[in-house]
């Protein structure tokens, strides 16, 4: 694979990098040390940046020796809750805390990226690095956008990716059009009326209204949504009692509702929303829902999708590919594509275990291939003003 040379040459440094990352993983809106790492290592390769966009979102412009386009590049820098058990030698010291996701992975392929692209400024045009915080469903790409980010560092295109580790290394894709799925939230709360576990007949169960609703909402997507929209609904949470001898107060459920049509997506949040108010005045009890938007439909640009296609095959050649495969999983890097043109890649690394999961490991063979990828497409893009 034809990583580029000065890249490879400092392979070292992106695994130390992303592996001290790694190690010291912090959840969304709290990448202080993690912004903090990025910053210091752009302003090292004399790249301007600003700091504070989105709370702990940090941005490097960086202009080549010529007039051209501005090209964004994105990667997100937060970790999930989850505890590590991976038993590597750096492995998280957080407890509870972990980057399941590979998000310390493209924030360093960005930080190599920015070092070549710092160290070979014979391209046309802007980079403006954007390094986000809080991807996991907690608003980091809008929180930037509400800080004005797009008014201040304007990009003509914008190009992010994700490591895929159930797809080969020297393997990556992208779909044209809609290509992740948009998501909803909710949180649902059932008060009802507590009692001794042995008189459930002064209790209005919020345990059994819960189960009664979790198989209810199966219904849904069976039966009110059309089979040809992809559309999944999916209870993920539960909580209620503390004893075995008390009927809880109260149940708390939440979840996720993943769409590629808004109508759909509509449709969905008002079907749980009737199915709570219906169950409410069945059981006798009260019901409170929290429906909120979390992600939009991520959609690649045509055109974009083709020259960020074209940089991935300039470097893993052949296994870049596009695809027809909708991906179910959800991006907030959407939102900043509602803003800016733009297209999102897939890219492989060799691993046996999904992300979000306590197990799951990068290859950092990857690091370069991604820092390759995204150098070449600058230039490239540049060339072509």
């Amino acid at each position: 694979m034809p990583v580029i040379d000065y890249i490879a040459d400092f392979a070292d440094e992106l695994t130390a990098i992303r592996r001290d990352i790694h190690e010291h993983p912090e959840l969304g809106f709290e990448e202080v040390r993690t912004s903090a790492i990025v910053a210091q290592k752009l302003t090292e390769w004399g790249i301007t940046i600003t700091t504070g966009l989105g709370k702990t979102g940090v941005v490097g412009v960086l202009d080549g020796t010529r007039p051209g386009r501005t090209i964004g590049l994105r990667a997100d820098m937060d970790a999930l809750p989850i505890h590590e058990e991976t038993n590597l030698p750096y492995a998280s010291k957080t407890p509870g805390v972990m980057h399941a996701c590979g998000h310390d992975g493209h924030t360093t392929m960005l930080l190599g990226a920015a070092k070549y692209l710092a160290t070979h400024r014979d391209f046309a045009g802007r980079v403006v690095f954007i390094f986000q915080p809080a991807e996991e469903g907690l608003g980091g790409a809008r929180a930037m956008i509400a800080d004005g980010l797009f008014e201040k560092f304007p990009c003509d295109e914008l190009y992010g990716m994700h490591n895929s580790p159930m797809d080969p290394m020297g393997v990556a894709g992208l779909r044209k059009g809609p290509a992740m799925a948009g998501s909803d939230f909710f949180d649902i709360t059932i008060k009802g009326r507590g009692s001794h576990g042995a008189r459930p007949e002064d209790s209005i169960d919020p345990v059994v209204i819960a189960s009664a609703m979790v198989t209810q909402m199966q219904s849904i997507v069976a039966r009110n949504v059309t089979p040809t929209q992809p559309a999944v609904l999916s209870v993920t949470k539960i909580h209620g009692g503390d004893a075995y001898n008390v009927v809880p107060e109260t149940v708390t459920l939440g979840g996720t509702i993943r769409f590629f049509d808004a109508d759909t997506g509509a449709l969905i949040s008002q079907r749980i929303r009737d199915l709570c108010a219906g169950m409410a005045q069945s059981y006798g009890c009260d019901i409170h829902v929290d429906l909120r938007n979390t992600f939009d439909v991520l959609m690649n640009d045509d055109t974009l999708a083709d020259h960020l296609l074209a940089a991935a095959q300039s470097v893993i050649g052949d296994g870049a590919t596009l695809r027809d495969e909708l991906i179910m999983g959800s991006e907030d890097f959407a939102d900043m594509l509602r803003v800016v043109p733009g297209a999102y890649l897939h890219i492989g690394h060799d691993g046996d275990v999904p992300v979000h999961n306590p197990g799951f490991v990068l290859d950092d063979k990857l690091l370069p291939l991604g820092a390759s990828i995204f150098a070449n497409l600058v230039q490239a893009r540049g060339e072509a003003a």
